[in-house]
């Protein structure tokens, strides 16, 4: 019956990894689930045809994923990468030793991905072939009978397979049900004996993870710096154009203050020689027309001041962000820094850990020579006391 079971769901391939899962309140944060680095595999299911994820830790299942076609492994750093399960409505994150496992894991996990596609498209066809079955089932009837007599035969977890079993096998189907239940406990618990452990991948999680919050530090600075570039464009050209319209005004008030001088001129002259009140009512009209275009030109260059100085106060601004940001690049550095410190700091306290445990294991050899030693010296004392 087991051996069965085991020729059923074979390991197709296999990973050492730390695994974490999101944090179900936070959706942000990581949650170890594992103390150690874990063995993580692929295993296919030939009878079912279905590709599953599971990794054990100790007497726990923490990795039971069953692979669909809809998901995605995305690479978040070097060392890390994550994909989401919906059935369990969880996020797993995997933290590999090397690059190179991690790249692995990744291009096995698209191939098994592309592998569920084509299952669940042969499935479906099947499902009709099925259906055809179905309704030709009435000419076979005689080979079911006979196919009853022998032992029944059985899928698991597959909506597209069809079971043809008359009334009088209901018992024997239900007596074969608890079997397979029962060997798929029996199959669930000697995966469960299956653990490893592996420091070396849970010490380079920190680096991994400092790396990673650097890159997306410099992003950030990256991007705001790009905003603020284009905002600074704009305002430049904002404040040529303005300027541009400020001279063409004055150049016009210029000209307007002109031709008032000379009507006004014109006006005296005549009032000297005696014009005609028909002239002057016409001149008087006109002067007053340019004194209302003056003033409303004097207006719209009160307006184009009054502009011109919010354009200053937005230039003021720029300059406060572009401070802002070269605090930020320094405080970055400043971090760099720090994270390096610390991963010197890490290797320095493995390299003395390493060096306390040779010292450690060394006095422990020379206890266990002292102590043979005494053994020794006890038991000619004890020959000479009988003597």
């Amino acid at each position: 019956m087991f051996p069965h079971h085991r020729e059923r769901e074979q390991p197709i391939f296999s990973a050492r990894a730390h695994v974490f899962q999101i944090d179900p309140t936070t959706k942000r944060n990581w949650i170890p689930a594992s103390k150690h680095a874990v063995t993580v595999s692929f295993f296919y299911d030939a009878t079912r045809n279905v590709y599953r994820i599971i990794s054990v830790g100790g007497t726990k299942a923490i990795i039971n994923c069953t692979v669909t076609p809809s998901m995605t492994f995305t690479k978040t750093s070097q060392k890390f990468g994550q994909w989401a399960d919906s059935r369990a409505n969880t996020v797993y994150g995997l933290g590999f030793a090397t690059e190179q496992q991690l790249h692995q894991f990744a291009e096995k996990f698209k191939e098994v991905k592309d592998a569920a596609r084509l299952a669940r498209e042969k499935s479906q066809d099947k499902e009709l072939a099925n259906t055809a079955l179905t309704i030709a089932a009435p000419q076979f009837s005689q080979d079911l009978s006979d196919e009853l007599q022998s032992p029944p035969v059985m899928c698991v977890n597959g909506p597209e397979d069809k079971l043809f079993r008359s009334q009088s096998a209901d018992i024997t189907l239900s007596s074969e049900k608890e079997r397979i239940k029962k060997m798929l406990s029996v199959r669930v618990k000697v995966q469960l004996t299956e653990t490893a452990t592996d420091e070396t991948a849970l010490e380079s999680i920190p680096a991994a993870i400092g790396r990673e919050a650097g890159s997306i530090c410099e992003m950030n600075l990256e991007a705001e710096l790009f905003t603020l570039q284009d905002s600074n464009s704009k305002l430049v050209a904002a404040l040529h154009e303005a300027n541009a319209n400020v001279e063409q005004w004055k150049k016009q008030l210029t000209a307007y203050q002109e031709e008032t001088e000379r009507l006004r001129d014109q006006v005296a002259d005549l009032e000297a020689h005696g014009p005609s009140d028909l002239l002057k009512d016409e001149l008087t009209q006109s002067l007053e027309e340019l004194e209302a275009l003056l003033k409303a030109k004097d207006e719209e260059i009160h307006i184009l001041q009054s502009k011109k100085a919010e354009y200053h106060e937005m230039e003021h601004q720029r300059d406060e962000a572009i401070h802002r940001l070269r605090e930020m690049e320094m405080r970055n550095s400043d971090l760099e820094r720090r994270i390096q410190n610390t991963e010197q700091n890490l290797s320095n306290s493995l390299e003395d850990r390493d060096r306390l445990d040779t010292e450690i294991q060394r006095a422990i050899e020379i206890l266990d020579i002292k102590i043979f030693d005494l053994n020794d010296l006890r038991q000619s004392l004890v020959k000479l006391i009988d003597k």
